[in-house]
């Protein structure tokens, strides 16, 4: 009879052949689970165990966070809120040298915290952000390399569709995540913003200064970000004082994004209709994904490659520095060939119970893993977020994109071993909080 190890290891080595064929994660992931369950214990019990996760997954409440956050995106979409963060960035520092890219790292920190996603916000600033770059005769490298690289900050800014889905799985607080958010998603803009300075200090002609915008320009451009950003402030400061919960405070965003659109002139029918569409069909999408996972992290389970991986660990001796070191470097590998949403989904039901071995906290690890995940956005082969730059200008070459990236990429290493060496980076809010 096979050992249950070996059949781990080789569903583990069909999922990834499956996503290499180009098959829907959440599809993949069920498949794996559902069939390695069958032959690890029965067909009926397969069929029973797939029945009960599929059940407990769509009546659990805290999962109606998804959808209800999702929603608040669109509507905010709806409501004209796309391009503000990065206007009113320009006007204040578009002069400086430099000035526009690090108005792009901020309008995508601003749009990160009403999009949750990675992919959008790259498309929406860059969409807007570099005709201003190519008027002010940015490098085209340098801008795209800035605008890939902060297209990031959508994974990891509150509220961040991957660090909910990481806490549905990981079973671990969302507002604790939201919360253990904060500061690296601030150091990390602050450590591209240090790049963009430092690249325009060795070379001016990289990001040429744009013209200053006068005074009465830049007020009104602050005043046309103040009601979504207290939208967010509202939202996401009630979760973390004790207002709300994750889901209460999602509902409450929902309708302020609606008010929003009221007040903005922008609540029609043609909005509104929109707006659930596209939630109705992204929802059903991390649904899928959702009990796909779950099952796959149950066949994981019952293999015991995850207790045999924690084992080993624990027998190597090794400290958890040099457990975690190893852990981002397959995660970068396997970052290379797959997507962010893969990636978290492949490795969590993997690493998270050896994370527990090693006494870590796994809501560090969430961070440390979404962090992770974000850099395979930019680096090379997969790189969705050049793909999504090298679509919108597709005058400029793949190659010279991932030329910009490397600058940015240092910068990400950097504040990846921050985070690795300075734990109380991810924790010190949550536990300021609690």
């Amino acid at each position: 009879m096979i050992a249950p190890e070996w059949i781990g290891g080789g569903g583990i080595l069909v999922l990834l052949a499956l996503l290499a064929l180009g098959i829907p994660i959440g599809v993949g992931l069920a498949l794996v689970g559902g069939i390695g369950l069958t032959l690890l214990l029965s067909p009926e019990a397969a069929l029973i165990k797939v029945g009960v996760v599929t059940f407990d997954t769509i009546s659990r409440y805290e999962l109606g966070v998804l959808p209800l956050f999702v929603l608040m995106a669109h509507l905010c979409f709806a409501a004209g809120a796309s391009r503000d963060f990065f206007d009113a960035a320009a006007r204040f520092i578009g002069h400086r040298r430099g000035g526009l890219a690090m108005a792009s790292i901020g309008g995508c920190a601003g749009f990160g915290a009403i999009s949750g996603s990675s992919l959008a916000t790259v498309a929406t600033i860059t969409s807007v952000a570099l005709p201003e770059m190519r008027k002010a005769n940015y490098a085209p490298s340098f801008a795209t390399g800035a605008l890939a690289a902060g297209g990031t900050l959508g994974s990891l800014v509150p509220p961040s569709g991957a660090l909910i889905v990481f806490g549905i799985i990981a079973e671990q607080s969302i507002g604790k995540l939201f919360a253990a958010a904060i500061v690296p998603g601030i150091t990390q803009a602050l450590f591209y913003i240090a790049t963009i300075a430092l690249l325009c200090r060795l070379r001016p002609d990289l990001g040429p200064p744009a013209a200053r915008a006068p005074w009465r320009e830049r007020w009104p451009a602050l005043r046309k970000i103040g009601d979504v950003g207290l939208l967010i402030v509202f939202v996401i400061g009630g979760l973390f004082v004790g207002w709300f919960t994750p889901t209460e405070a999602a509902s409450v965003g929902s309708v302020a994004a609606l008010a929003l659109c009221w007040k903005r002139g922008r609540l029609t029918r043609v909005a509104v209709s929109g707006a659930l569409e596209a939630t109705l069909r992204t929802t059903g999408m991390i649904y899928i994904v959702v009990i796909g996972a779950l099952l796959f992290a149950t066949f994981i389970s019952v293999t015991g490659i995850a207790a045999m991986l924690s084992n080993l660990v624990a027998g190597l001796d090794a400290g958890p520095t040099i457990a975690i070191i190893a852990m981002a470097l397959v995660l970068l590998l396997l970052g290379s060939f797959l997507d962010g949403l893969a990636l978290m989904l492949l490795t969590t039901p993997i690493f998270l119970p050896i994370v527990h071995q090693l006494g870590l906290s796994p809501i560090w690890f969430g961070i440390f893993l979404v962090r992770t995940m974000e850099i395979g956005f930019v680096h090379p082969p997969l790189g969705l977020n050049v793909y999504v730059i090298q679509g919108i200008a597709g005058d400029i070459p793949l190659g010279t994109i991932f030329r910009g990236i490397v600058p940015f990429l240092l910068a990400d290493f950097l504040h990846l071993a921050l985070l690795i060496a300075v734990p109380a980076v991810v924790l010190w809010l949550p536990g300021a909080l609690a």
